[in-house]
């Protein structure tokens, strides 16, 4: 069977799928345990949550599920970034404040040092089967606590060179992301620019530079993308933007609403919300900051600065002004439980499978 392979029983899974661990509220503790029941591997994007809030949905997602399900963090980043420009940066956005109602921006705080090393601890203290990583290299530190404890460590890269550097630094299985995937770019080794390699160039590439399972994530978003994973080599898929419209995700409904009725055309890369690049559905507040692109502070600085705009916006339904992440397949996507999602991607992968000609 296509779906009995040594990375679904590594990771104890019936289907080599994983749901990508998107920060931000789209992965619910629901949309976790709905894919992990549902025979594939569900994961928690923590990237922005504090120990406390992630402790409590791990807790969460084990009360709905006994099956494995892991849990994404990101890789710290701390820029130097002035004054000027965080003003420079704010007069840009204060047009968007006002129309929203915002009385002050918000205060750039020095980024926790020990943030990631909390969320760490909290993985390992909850036996969290799976842990896996974006924007870098976990430090060698992390690693071992991990895999002391047993827990299958996964990477992020863009690029067959940052394939192999996650393969050198002991992680178990490496995610290749591909352009067209929805979301921020995981790049880390070089310009974003030079990393924008499709899904179907990069996969076979790293798979043959690599020892390590790959994982392929960009535009999958059927079974028609899942075998032909399979077929370049990957051992897994990763899919994102498949499951933002699912039922129990946590996404805005404005943002659901917008991924459905969007065409590929309609997506862009973009850094105005984060200061890093992401693709995301093209608005009115992409278009506007377009200019100041290059002159953005670094993420997670502009992050911070835009966070009370894109809130408000969503609480407001002005979606022109919020971040809708969405990959290059938003005409497949599908407004529907994430169970019935995968069994359907799962049938269709068995139909082709059978199919001769």
């Amino acid at each position: 069977m296509w779906h009995e392979n040594e990375l679904a029983e590594y990771l104890d899974i019936r289907y080599p799928i994983i749901q990508a661990g998107m920060a931000g509220g789209v992965t619910t503790a629901e949309l976790v345990a709905a894919v992990s029941n549902a025979g594939a591997l569900g994961c928690l994007g923590a990237g922005y949550m504090n120990p406390e809030d992630m402790r409590k949905s791990i807790r969460q997602i084990k009360q709905l599920t006994e099956r494995p399900f892991g849990v994404n963090v990101f890789i710290p980043e701390v820029p130097k970034v002035s004054e000027e420009e965080i003003n420079k940066a704010n007069d840009w956005l204060r047009p968007f404040r006002e129309e929203l109602n915002i009385s002050e921006p918000p205060e750039v705080k020095q980024p926790d040092a020990h943030l990631f090393e909390k969320q760490i601890e909290v993985i390992v203290e909850e036996q969290v089967p799976v842990c896996s990583f974006t924007f870098g290299i976990p430090p060698k530190k992390a690693v071992q606590q991990l895999k002391k404890e047993k827990i299958t460590v996964i990477g992020t890269a863009t690029t067959v060179r940052e394939a192999i550097m996650n393969e050198e630094n002991g992680l178990d299985m490496v995610v290749a992301q591909g352009s067209e995937a929805g979301g921020h770019r995981g790049t880390f080794n070089g310009g974003f620019e030079e990393a924008m390699i499709g899904t179907m160039a990069l996969v076979p590439q790293a798979v043959d530079h690599v020892n390590i399972p790959v994982i392929a994530a960009g535009g999958i978003m059927d079974g028609r993308g899942v075998l032909a994973a399979l077929i370049l080599g990957a051992k897994a898929v990763q899919m994102g933007t498949a499951f933002v419209t699912s039922v129990e995700s946590g996404a805005n409904v404005r943002h659901k609403e917008t991924i459905l009725k969007s065409i590929e055309e309609q997506t862009v890369v973009t850094s105005a919300f984060s200061g890093k690049p992401a693709r995301g559905i093209r608005n009115a507040f992409i278009e506007t900051m377009a200019e100041h692109e290059k002159e953005l502070p670094e993420y997670p600085v502009q992050n911070t600065l835009t966070k009370t705009i894109r809130s408000e916006a969503a609480k407001q339904n002005r979606p022109e002004w919020m971040s809708l992440w969405c990959g290059q397949g938003p005409r497949l996507s599908k407004q529907r439980s994430a169970g019935e999602i995968i069994s359907d991607i799962a049938a269709q992968v068995d139909d082709m499978m059978t199919f001769k000609l």
